[in-house]
Order: C-alpha cells, then sequence, then structure tokens
C-alpha cells in the first residue's frame, strides 16, 4: 500500500518522543540475539497511544514499542502486556510477531518498551479494502474473519496466560472502567450523550458471559497481510488484549459495518455488494460457523457498548492532546471524532427495543 493516508510510513522522531539512542543501541546490543549495528531510527506516523519506532539495521529491521513520556492513567499503556501475549501467540504459531526483549528499566529509554520482528507486508486502512480489485476482497474480508475466530477458539490456559486477566463478567467491568476512565479524565470535557450511556448500559447487560483471550482493536489496519495473498501474517496492537468476552470482541470488529468510512475506515452506507464485499449478516454468520455457535443474540448491545468504549479511548486521546502528551500529530483529528462516536453510540441504543 502506498504511504500516502496520514498514519502510513514513518518519518523523524517527533520533539516529544526523542529518546537516547545510543542508549537503545548498548541495549539492543546486550539483549536482542544476533543484533549489529549501526542503528538508525524513524518514528511510525501512526500510533495513538504507544509511540512505535522503525529500527533499521544492515542485517534486518526491528519495531520498537513504548509508553509515552509524561504523566500516565494507572494501568494505560502496558507495553508488558502486549510484549507478553505477542510472545504467547507467536510462540503457538498464530500471526503474531516474534518479541525479542522487554526493558521494565525507565532509565534506560525514559520509559519501558519492547523490541520485536519487523513484519514486511501490507497494511490496509481501511475496511473495505479499496485498494484491491472487486473480485479479491471478499477474501481478504474472510481472512480477516478466520483469523479473530481461530483466536477465540485458543486455549488460553495451555498459552500461559491464566492470569492475563479476570474470567467472567467482562463487559460488565469494562463498562465500569471506561465509565469510571472517562468521568475522571477532566482534560477533555464532558459530552451528554456519552453521560447518557453511562447510564444505560449498565441496565441493559446480557445475560450471557464467556472467556477467552480477545484482542481488543481487531481491525483491518491492524493487520500485516502478505504482500500478494489474502493472508493475515501478523495482528499488531494487543495493547487492550485480555481475557474477555469473544463476542464482544467480535462485535467491536464488525462495528465497521455500523461506522461511516471517515471513523476507523467504517463501511456503512457504502454499496457492499457492488464492492464485493459481505454484508453484516454473512460476515456474522461466517464466524458464527468457525466458533461453533447456532446466532450472536443481543448483537446489538455488544455494538452499543463497542462505540462507547471506542468513544472512551478517543475521549483519552482527545485528554492527552489537551495535556500535550498525545503520540501523534493526527491525534488531535482522533480525538476531535470523539463526540460523533457517542452521538452514534447513543442513536444504536435507541434502536434497541427492550421487552
Amino acid at each position: 500500500m502506498p504511504d500516502a493516508d496520514p498514519f502510513s510510513g514513518t518519518g523523524p522522531i517527533r520533539a516529544q518522543h526523542r529518546f537516547d539512542e545510543g542508549a537503545l543501541a548498548r541495549w539492543m546490543t546486550d539483549n536482542v540475539v544476533g543484533y549489529e549495528g549501526p542503528l538508525q531510527v524513524e518514528q511510525f506516523k501512526g500510533g495513538q497511544s504507544n509511540p512505535t519506532y522503525r529500527l533499521r539495521t544492515p542485517q534486518r529491521d526491528y519495531v520498537l514499542r513504548r509508553k509515552p513520556p509524561g504523566p500516565l492513567l494507572k494501568g494505560a499503556h502496558a507495553v508488558e502486556r502486549e510484549a507478553r501475549v505477542m510472545a504467547a501467540l507467536s510462540s503457538a504459531g498464530f500471526a503474531a510477531p516474534q518479541v525479542f526483549g522487554v526493558c521494565n528499566d525507565e532509565q534506560v529509554l525514559g520509559s519501558s518498551f519492547f523490541v520485536m520482528e519487523m513484519m514486511e507486508g501490507r497494511i490496509f486502512w481501511e475496511s473495505g479494502f479499496p485498494g484491491l480489485p472487486v473480485s479479491e476482497r471478499a477474501a481478504y474480508m474472510d481472512a480477516m474473519n478466520a483469523t479473530l475466530a481461530r483466536l477465540h477458539t485458543l486455549d488460553y490456559v495451555d498459552l500461559g496466560l491464566a492470569d492475563y486477566g479476570k474470567p467472567g463478567q467482562y463487559v460488565a467491568r469494562q463498562v465500569k472502567r471506561w465509565s469510571n476512565q472517562y468521568l475522571a479524565d477532566e482534560a477533555a470535557g464532558r459530552d451528554t450523550h456519552m453521560d447518557r450511556l453511562v447510564e444505560w448500559l449498565p441496565e441493559h447487560l446480557p445475560a450471557r458471559d464467556e472467556t477467552t483471550l480477545t484482542h481488543g482493536d481487531f481491525r483491518a489496519d491492524n493487520l500485516v497481510f502478505h504482500p500478494t495473498e489474502p493472508r493475515v501474517l501478523a495482528v499488531l496492537d494487543w495493547e487492550l488484549s485480555t481475557l474477555g468476552d469473544p463476542v464482544a470482541d467480535f462485535a467491536y470488529h464488525a462495528m465497521m459495518y455500523r461506522l461511516p468510512p471517515s471513523i476507523l475506515g467504517g463501511i456503512s452506507g457504502l454499496d457492499l455488494a457492488a464492492l464485493g464485499l459481505p454484508d453484516e449478516a454473512s460476515y456474522v454468520a461466517a464466524y458464527c460457523r468457525r466458533t461453533g455457535r447456532e446466532r450472536i443474540a443481543d448483537l446489538d448491545y455488544y455494538i452499543v457498548f463497542n462505540m462507547f468504549r471506542f468513544a472512551a479511548i478517543l475521549h483519552g486521546i482527545r485528554a492527552r492532546v489537551a495535556r500535550g502528551t498525545a503520540a501523534s500529530d493526527e491525534a488531535r483529528a482522533m480525538g476531535d471524532r470523539f463526540v460523533h462516536v457517542a452521538q452514534l453510540a447513543w442513536e444504536q441504543a435507541q434502536k434497541i427495543h427492550h421487552t
């Protein structure tokens, strides 16, 4: 894919995210097997939460992810968790980058970080894969579907991740967590639709409960596809992963059917058949088939929950802009979408008829 998208590609390290590159080179020499300098560091333009860098050497390239500098909310930007889950999944043959080293000593770069494999391939920034021929798009959609379904069928205990989160009551805990985070982070201000959702969501929780490993931000632009085939080579950005409800995780991914192209590259309002894309019902059915489900009850609720959760994340980005700690030049535009997503979430909630 070309680097025309503002989130694509790399550039010079932004002033607020600079660090001692010599210290990194020394750490790489001591901790990454096979590393040989000299080292050249560039910053990826994307990455709203954790600053991400491309490390170039004559032998191979690496990726560095680190916590942002400055004051952080408790529990946020847990790069150590990202490294742990990717290492476990990579060793099990799932599409995740190999992790080469983790550093929790903030004296090295100023914040915790890890170094992982640089996955070469294609990243698509819109869920409808507009850069592909119409005849190929359904296969790429199906590859996304199959990858998430496989994640949800893995045994997290066998992966050594039994303590990676709390089993059970995931959605209830998430509603409480993101509500509290939204209410506590005053730098970005309040919104009437969000305030209503904070009250509505806990009152309408589904009765079902299930636990698997969940990604938390599964969408097209967090996947690296094979250079020429409809095959997912790597799933990236595991910051929000945990033990959670697979249906809620899938609903976040399926939210693309309810969001406009201007938000997360959604496909709502598009002529799906003309674009070679499956409709929502077909996509949900494919996931159900792969995970042994007859159907997904309360899918609409889980869509609302995920819109609310995404709005809370955007609210956090907006707050980081206000505090001057945002990780991207595009963070301001992302934060400005908060009000729109909160409104869409409330509109979805109003469409659900409860008896």
